[in-house]
């Protein structure tokens, strides 16, 4: 242990003196509680709660008058809870992070928790039971949900709180598919299927040769701070597939679906999509130019062989006129590029484009921790860009924009493993299903809102996500917060910087 130390040491001096800069990876730390006194760590609850509150309750009105438009099917004589109470409640399952709506009518539903709900929240009268939430999912357009979302997002576009991090002045969106849940029975026809590799069913005795799954196409804000902003769901459907071929519906078909929302929701803002090998063909990329769309897509070795050939040969013709070297973080960069390759798409290779091709290879040193010595590495990643690269803009179109294609992946993980239950349905009926799926959706960007905010950045960084939002949760759980304290908090003035 001591060698591999030394080792790390000499490896960070070396790349010290290359220049090399490694990136670093904020983790919560491993120290004993900063508070010493009981009194310290009362006002440092308070201002956690508090500055969540602040920012939950900055965003909610935009929320609430879009959401109070929804038709309500219910008997307006028979009910008892409002749309907006019941969406604000909604939110907050999944601001704190409840697993099941079994978890969640134990514990917001304790008399402390409740009280304190209440107080930052006036709109909550009274709290329902999780199953009133699921029979009004049930019922309702969900899809409004998630309009409701989107005006959301627009109004901080609108607020320019976003324009620090653009990418030649264009909004980053990655778009990447995920599964969300698979099932051994088919308990609803909009469920897509595949074989499952012939088990038994023991109870029936009987072969189950398909297994039942939900699928679903995201697009995320994908920013190079690291800032993941949830946008749009769009759920394959097996109806939505070619019936008469046989075949199911299908990413590629989800994206132009998808895409034609967006634009509809976005019809004027500057966007960069950044997309992964799947999407590198024709149909996309003339949707991307049709729609005036900036694009990065990843380019695999195997795919558009024509356009690889053509990048090969002209390579040797241009010589070093297209390269660019560089260092970004640890790592030593080479590009190589050629712009304007014909590429054939269609029947018979009627139709076609201009494209331009990027390659970069990367070689790093780092410890191996099996071995314990310092290795060498090299990696290649190819894109295939919308515009011409040249020496000024391949930093910022490939490090900044293509290479953090990857936050939507790690927002995947985030929403799978650390928290917010994405592959747990909340309910065995698709709407309803569809439904907290948006709240989810939506409860994740105002907790990113949140940690990436000045406010609580820091208490993100000390903890980490999770360690941060189960701080606040368990600081409403108990009786921690002083009712005149947190009302002067919450009367200041507030304005929403992200950092």
């Amino acid at each position: 242990m001591r060698e591999k130390k030394q080792l790390q040491k000499e490896l960070r001096r070396q790349q010290r003196e290359a220049g090399l800069i490694p990136h670093q990876v904020h983790t919560p730390s491993n120290y004993k509680s900063p508070y010493e006194s009981q009194q310290e760590e009362t006002s440092a609850r308070c201002e956690a709660a508090s500055g969540l509150v602040r920012i939950m309750r900055q965003q909610l009105p935009t929320l609430l008058k879009r959401l109070q438009q929804i038709p309500d099917p219910r008997n307006p004589k028979k009910t008892k809870y409002k749309i907006t109470l019941l969406m604000t409640y909604g939110i907050l399952v999944f601001v704190f992070q409840y697993s099941s709506r079994r978890a969640a009518n134990k514990e917001i539903t304790r008399p402390v928790f409740e009280n304190n709900l209440r107080r930052l929240f006036p709109q909550l009268e009274t709290l329902p039971h999780a199953d009133t939430l699921f029979r009004l999912l049930r019922d309702i357009d969900v899809s409004q949900i998630e309009q409701a979302h989107v005006e959301l997002v627009n109004r901080l576009i609108r607020g320019k709180k976003f324009k620090r991090y653009l990418i030649n002045n264009c909004y980053p969106i990655a778009i990447d598919g995920s599964q969300k849940i698979a099932f051994s029975t088919l308990w609803d026809e909009h469920l897509l299927q595949r074989k499952s590799g012939g088990t038994v069913d023991p109870d029936s005795g009987e072969q189950q040769d398909y297994q039942y799954y939900v699928y679903v196409l995201e697009a995320s804000l994908s920013f190079h701070n690291g800032m993941v902003i949830p946008l749009m769901s769009e759920f394959l459907e097996y109806e939505q597939g070619d019936g008469e071929r046989s075949k199911q519906d299908c990413e590629q078909n989800a994206f132009h679906r998808l895409a034609e929302r967006i634009k509809k929701a976005f019809p004027r803002l500057p966007i960069m999509l950044l997309l992964d090998g799947l999407y590198a063909n024709g149909p996309i990329m003339e949707r991307c130019r049709a729609y005036n769309w900036d694009y990065m897509i990843v380019l695999k070795s195997g795919s558009l062989s024509t356009v690889w050939e053509e990048y090969e040969s002209l390579l040797l013709l241009v010589g070093k006129a297209n390269q660019h070297q560089r260092k970004w973080g640890d790592r030593e960069q080479s590009f190589q590029w050629i712009n304007k390759i014909r590429y054939d798409y269609g029947a018979n290779g009627k139709n076609h484009l201009n494209i331009h091709v990027v390659v970069c290879h990367e070689a790093w040193r780092e410890l191996d921790q099996k071995s314990g010595e310092i290795i060498s590495k090299t990696m290649r990643h190819a894109w295939i860009s919308s515009r011409p690269i040249n020496h000024l803009n391949v930093h910022v179109r490939c490090n900044l924009g293509a290479r953090y294609r990857w936050g939507i992946e790690v927002g995947f993980l985030v929403e799978k493993h650390q928290g917010y239950s994405y592959e747990h349905g909340f309910a065995k009926n698709w709407n309803a299903m569809k439904g907290y799926h948006y709240l989810m959706r939506l409860a994740h960007l105002l907790n990113t809102l949140a940690r990436f905010s000045s406010e609580l950045a820091g208490l993100f960084k000390q903890y980490g996500v999770r360690g941060a939002i189960g701080f606040i949760r368990n600081t409403l759980t108990g009786p921690w917060l002083d009712p005149q304290e947190v009302e002067q908090r919450l009367k200041k003035p507030f304005r929403l910087r992200l950092v």
